[in-house]
């Protein structure tokens, strides 16, 4: 590991984007995004699909590199961390995927416990007794014997989420997790992440195109329009604002629950 991957500390801003830009087959995605997230804080990335909110996830985790600009992650620069350097990053930032990525051959107890295997001073007990908290909080009690391929996507969705949680990581990166489910089931995922926010504190990036949820959570609200930083501040003056870009994307995601339940 670098020195650089050392030197994390106790900024205010655990996660910090400079300018960054990035573009896949000279189509700018991010230009020159800009916006902090304070430590201990929830910011909820809006925008419509292909504006780079997902993208910018994928910069926090290394699964991308920026063309330009610089990436601060635990008040550290990341921008050019190795591979090696990103597996430390990843030990203290997990992701939650849309898909869930979990593991079809394991239960759900199994997945829970999946990252805490073989972390030094950790028993067999202490894992059990853990994943059994978990599963409690996140109401997935019935069906820890379960394999992912018995459960709806909804739960599927909980059961990342606490896989991610046995990571005990400082910061937890969800991606569009009310996608793909219904409104009932949408509201009960943000429930629960609303629980585990108020419960464990830690700082977390949400990206969704969903304005409840966008309520529910924020902290400090992003809002990506054509690759770009259209707004930047807390959920009041995001709702709020007379920005005519905002007022359209407020007014149509607010139809969207009332058409599928009509539907």
């Amino acid at each position: 590991m670098s020195e650089a991957a050392q030197d994390s500390g106790n900024a205010v801003n655990y996660f910090e984007f400079r300018d960054v830009c990035k573009a896949f087959d000279d189509r700018p995605v991010l230009k020159n995004v800009s916006f902090t997230v304070k430590r201990g804080e929830t910011c909820v990335i809006m925008g419509r699909s292909g504006v780079g909110k997902s993208v910018s996830l994928k910069h926090i985790m290394g699964f991308l590199k920026a063309d330009s600009g610089q990436l601060f992650v635990d008040g550290v620069d990341v921008t050019n961390f190795s591979e090696e350097d990103f597996r430390e990053v990843r030990r203290k930032v997990t992701m939650v995927f849309q898909s869930g990525a979990l593991f079809d051959s394991l239960t759900v107890a199994e997945n829970i416990a999946f990252p805490m295997e073989g972390q030094e001073g950790l028993t067999y007990e202490d894992i059990d007794a853990y994943v059994t908290e978990i599963a409690h909080m996140l109401e997935l009690d019935d069906v820890l014997e379960k394999l992912p391929s018995e459960l709806s996507t909804g739960m599927k969705r909980a059961v990342a989420i606490g896989r991610a949680l046995a990571q005990n990581p400082e910061a937890i990166l969800f991606d569009e997790p009310t996608t793909m489910v219904d409104p009932i089931m949408a509201a009960h995922a943000g429930d629960l992440i609303l629980k585990l926010k108020r419960a464990y504190q830690k700082t977390a990036i949400v990206v969704t195109h969903d304005t409840h949820l966008a309520k529910k959570l924020a902290d400090v609200v992003v809002f990506l329009h054509e690759g770009q930083v259209r707004f930047f501040g807390s959920w009041r003056d995001f709702e709020t604002s007379e920005d005519p870009i905002l007022k359209i994307f407020r007014l149509e995601d607010e139809l969207i629950p009332a058409l599928d339940v009509t539907l």
